[in-house]
């Protein structure tokens, strides 16, 4: 067997991928995040916009930016994690780039994205 299949075998059968939504840059998500302090659980929601998706299969991530206060707040999820609770697609944003990193540079109403209409 080669590497590949190798990473390919450990991939299906030991990771377990659960189903999100479907979302691309650009999208307005709010992630359901559990979070472990001390032995007590809770759940904490990060909404904001994607700014890319990269990677494949068992190593996709997806960042998410946020601004709080005034100050950029950006979060790197792997799809895998058994700590992601679930994904809420809010917004579907109209994008022209697959990363949208210029949106670093841009504050208030520069910073939108237009709204996709169903």
């Amino acid at each position: 067997m080669s590497k590949k299949a190798l990473v390919k075998y450990v991939e299906d059968t030991l990771v377990t991928k659960k189903e999100f939504p479907i979302f691309k840059a650009g999208d307005t998500v709010t992630v359901h995040y559990k979070i472990k302090e001390g032995d007590k659980e809770r759940i904490q929601q990060f909404q904001g916009v994607v700014l890319q998706r990269s990677g494949e299969n068992a190593t996709e991530t997806f960042t998410v930016r946020k601004v709080s206060g005034s100050t950029g707040v950006e979060r790197i999820f792997p799809f895998a994690s058994p700590f992601i609770e679930k994904i809420d697609v809010n917004k579907r944003g109209v994008v022209r780039r697959a990363r949208i990193f210029y949106l670093r540079e841009l504050k208030g109403k520069k910073a939108r994205i237009k709204e996709k209409r169903v």
